[in-house]
């Protein structure tokens, strides 16, 4: 999506090209941190059999199906190693595959949201386009997340549209996690995953979806600070909701180039220097989130 040249006024093109560059250490920290997270979640539960061990492993390997799938992402952009070919490998075969995300598929599919991002021809614009949405139409959303029925409808839809090409390292993915929790003696401990998999990450992917463009000034209009929206998390909200700084969307449609380890800092720097000012695109946390997102149930027209 081409930026107003406004942006110019709050950012040089020599600070643009500093948040811009990318480093392959800082990739390589971010997703060992999130595959100790993702062992750590299955060693908890393994380790320490209880209810609440378990329920707090799915959590926690939800808000990883999340980081994967935002890393992927970040690959897909070329955003998140300097090694061009390590952005391409490693977003198909080792970090796609957790996120069910076939690489290619998805880079041809959001580089068109970002080109379209407050058009009518934005390809992500459907999934939000109604909100903010009534109490009663949320809530049905969210049961039909946490029953299972949004991640068994999108499971259904990976088979049915399953290739080799696409949807590979996937299966190797899969294959791998259970052969490995086999080889620990905790095969019970692969279906920790599913869980999370079908009952917690759709309604983690619902609520990113809501607080990027779901409670916005104006979707439908060009400028990023109307059309996308950036939350600051606490750090449970950060671990469980919001991995990898994803939670700094407006940055990131406003640079897509910039790797996701300095969104940070680009956040604060257009803070400091007034770039927000006037503009309600910051939430505070998801509660602010969910808060936006809904309006009163006598104003619903339908029922969604």
């Amino acid at each position: 999506m081409k930026q107003a040249p406004e942006i110019y006024n709050y950012l040089s093109r020599a600070e643009i090209a500093a948040f811009s560059e990318k480093s392959d250490l800082r990739a390589w920290a971010t997703l060992g941190w999130q595959l100790v997270l993702f062992a750590a979640a299955f060693a908890l539960a393994m380790l320490w059999p209880n209810p609440l061990t378990i329920v707090l492993a799915i959590l926690l390997l939800g808000g990883r199906i999340q980081a994967f799938g935002v890393m992927t992402h970040d690959c897909a952009h070329g955003a998140f190693f300097a090694t061009p070919w390590l952005n391409n490998f490693m977003g198909k075969w080792i970090i796609g595959g957790p996120a069910h995300t076939p690489l290619e598929a998805y880079r041809r599919y959001h580089l068109n949201h970002h080109r379209y991002a407050g058009t009518p021809d934005d390809p992500d614009k459907w999934m939000v386009k109604n909100y903010p949405v009534t109490k009663s139409s949320l809530k049905r959303k969210f049961v039909r997340d946490f029953t299972g029925q949004t991640g068994i409808r999108d499971l259904m839809r990976e088979l049915k549209g399953f290739t080799w090409e696409g949807n590979g390292p996937t299966l190797v993915f899969h294959l791998l996690l259970a052969g490995s929790l086999t080889a620990l003696g905790a095969p019970w401990a692969y279906l920790l995953f599913w869980a999370a998999r079908l009952f917690v990450y759709p309604a983690i992917h619902r609520l990113r979806q809501i607080s990027e463009h779901g409670v916005v000034p104006d979707r439908d209009v060009l400028d990023a600070r109307l059309n996308t929206g950036t939350t600051i998390p606490n750090m449970v909200e950060r671990l469980f909701i919001s991995p990898c700084n994803v939670n700094y969307h407006l940055e990131h449609h406003i640079f897509a180039a910039v790797p996701p380890y300095r969104l940070p800092a680009l956040h604060r720097m257009l803070v400091e220097r007034g770039y927000y000012k006037e503009h309600d695109c910051i939430a505070h946390g998801f509660a602010d989130v969910l808060r936006r997102a809904t309006r009163p149930d006598e104003a619903d027209p339908v029922a969604a």
